[in-house]
Order: C-alpha cells, then structure tokens, then sequence
C-alpha cells in the first residue's frame, strides 16, 4: 500500500468520523452553524487533499497541500468552539482535534519539501 493511499484513506476516514459525531450533536441555534463548519472543514481536507494528488503542477499541488493544512487547523478550531457548546462531548472532540492537529503536522511537513 503506498503513502499516498494511506493518507487519502486516513483524510476520508477523518471526515467521516467527523460527520458520525456530528450526528450524534444536539442540535440548537448555537450548534447549528458550529457543525455545518465544522463538516465542511473537515470534509475539504480529503477533498483537497485527492485534488492535490491530480495536480497539474508542483505550484498546483502545493497549493492544495496548503489548503489541507489551514483546513485541518480550522478544524481544531471548530471543534473547540463545539466543545464549548456541548461540554458533555469534550472529550471525544479532543480525541478528533489530535487527529486534526496531526494531520497539519503532515500538510505542513508535505508542503515544506
């Protein structure tokens, strides 16, 4: 199995876990917005991310890669917000926020090769 496989298996996988929790998510007039950015955040990493491996150009890919990592950090940001919101899920937020956190580790690591 190549890297590359590994990583586009691991974003989509992320995104997914993301829209599971975000289900589970009461749903009010604070937590409304919250999880629609949150889900579109954390679903554009992988988007991104399979963009970048079709890109045309080296500058191509490495603006996508770019965009993986200011994804993967809005993420954590979002999911401190929701954390806030439903302190009851903290915990399991904090678990999807290191996931992020290492995903921007890699898109930043990527993107300085």
């Amino acid at each position: 199995m190549s890297k590359n496989y590994d990583l586009e298996e691991r974003t989509a996988k992320f995104g997914m876990d993301v829209i599971r929790l975000c289900k589970l998510l009461p749903l009010n007039e604070i937590t409304r917005p919250l999880i629609n950015q949150l889900i579109r955040s954390a679903t554009s990493i992988g988007a991104n991310y399979m963009e970048a491996n079709g890109a045309d150009s080296k500058k191509d890919f490495k603006a996508k890669i770019a965009i993986c990592c200011k994804e993967a950090k809005e993420v954590m940001h979002w999911l401190r917000m929701m954390a806030e919101a439903v302190p009851e899920k903290a915990g399991e937020l904090r678990l999807h926020g290191k996931e992020a956190h290492e995903l921007s580790l890699i898109f930043g690591a990527i993107g300085r090769k």
